[in-house]
């Protein structure tokens, strides 16, 4: 395994996920970080783009997540997005981060942020 990346940072949806009503309601924005693992040399070989991630397309993807189907927490949605990058046949392994800068905290914060990993089993 290469330990190639592709990372794609700061990708800005708005989505209606979390625990309370108001949030399901009025929604919020959510920010997602991905990296994804791979072997990115048959595609610097060949200069194809069938070779490797086309990271537009994954942005347009993951965005179709963060503002589709609400659920309760943030690692759902983590876990949805991975599942969205590890269906690209040539990721072998994927970090996601959800921020959750907006989230319903009474006191002065900067950011919340789930990160997961996973790996094509």
């Amino acid at each position: 395994m290469r330990s190639d990346r592709i990372t794609l940072k700061g990708l800005r949806a708005r989505g209606r996920h979390g625990v309370l009503a108001a949030e399901r309601e009025l929604g919020q924005e959510f920010v997602v970080d991905a990296t994804l693992f791979l072997d990115t040399a048959p595609a610097a070989a060949s200069d194809d783009l069938g070779k490797t991630v086309h990271y537009g397309e994954l942005a347009q993807a993951l965005v179709a997540v963060v503002e589709g189907e609400p659920v309760e927490l943030i690692e759902t949605l983590a876990q949805r997005l991975a599942d969205v990058c590890l269906a690209a046949g040539l990721v072998e392994s994927v970090e996601v981060s959800v921020h959750k800068p907006a989230a319903p905290i009474p006191l002065p914060f900067d950011d919340v942020v789930v990160t997961i990993q996973r790996s094509r089993e």
